[in-house]
């Protein structure tokens, strides 16, 4: 009996190694903007460790991660932050598979010991914009913060006045450094999430600004429609946007999806 038991286990544990054994070797490809790169170094080892899968990440740019999926990069998921008509039009995203992982929340800073500015409301905000003589974001080309600011302005109706006192820069960090050095103002960026734990001693920042100002930035994941493994990259995009995920965003100040 113990023979006969035994023959017919067999099978079943080859079956069995063989699954493992085929997840281990399934690597899937993602791309993703800077903002996320600390809480997906939290996020994704616990999904390795629950599905098998190795994950090898890429991190890239707000405007650049679009642009990737767009020319159809070889990545098996896209993260990319709106808009994206460009890569939605593309054919190289799986539609029905936009996951909106969470929000991108703007922060105001300013030189540390310069007056606090009110940004509790969407008019404390237009007034604050108004008073600045000078401000700097990110070039809208190179990064979303701009995209974000520009989206910004456009929404409280102050486009034409902000015009003559934007200072547009490369990255996010240079935005602290011309406010630190008192070059501008006031900085629009980067997001809440890349100010956690700001290490710039020359730079306050005074907070995130209310959604009523500016509206968060959605964090989209999609599958790629060249996906090795669609199933494996659609169990990542779930994982991503899981409660164990959604409270590692909390923790870095991205809000939940809405």
């Amino acid at each position: 009996m113990a023979k006969f038991l035994a023959s017919s286990l067999a099978p079943l544990v080859l079956m069995v190694c063989f699954s493992v054994a085929g997840h281990a070797q399934t690597e899937i490809t993602i791309v993703t903007p800077l903002p996320t790169k600390e809480s997906f170094d939290k996020i994704i080892p616990g999904f390795e460790a629950k599905t098998g899968y190795k994950v090898k990440v890429t991190i890239g740019t707000g405007v650049g991660t679009k642009d990737q999926a767009a020319r159809g990069e070889p990545f098996d998921v896209f993260v990319i932050l709106p808009p994206y008509p460009a890569a939605l039009a593309s054919g190289n995203l799986v539609a029905d598979s936009k996951t909106t992982l969470g929000e991108f929340v703007m922060a105001l800073t300013v030189k540390k010991g310069a007056p606090r500015p009110d940004i509790s409301t969407a008019d404390a905000v237009r007034r604050t914009l108004l008073a600045a003589k000078s401000a700097a974001t990110v070039d809208p080309n190179e990064g979303s913060v701009g995209v974000a600011a520009l989206a910004m302005f456009e929404k409280l109706g102050i486009a034409e006045q902000m015009k003559s006192k934007m200072k547009f820069v490369r990255t996010g960090g240079v935005i602290g450094t011309s406010v630190a050095s008192g070059e501008s103002e006031i900085g629009l960026g980067p997001y809440a999430s890349d100010l956690l734990g700001n290490r710039n001693a020359d730079l306050d920042v005074v907070g995130a600004l209310p959604r009523e100002a500016s509206t968060p930035t959605d964090i989209d994941a999609f599958v790629a429609t060249h996906a090795k493994d669609a199933a494996a990259a659609r169990a990542l995009v779930q994982y991503l946007a899981s409660p164990e995920a959604q409270a590692i965003y909390k923790e870095h100040l991205i809000q939940p999806a809405r």
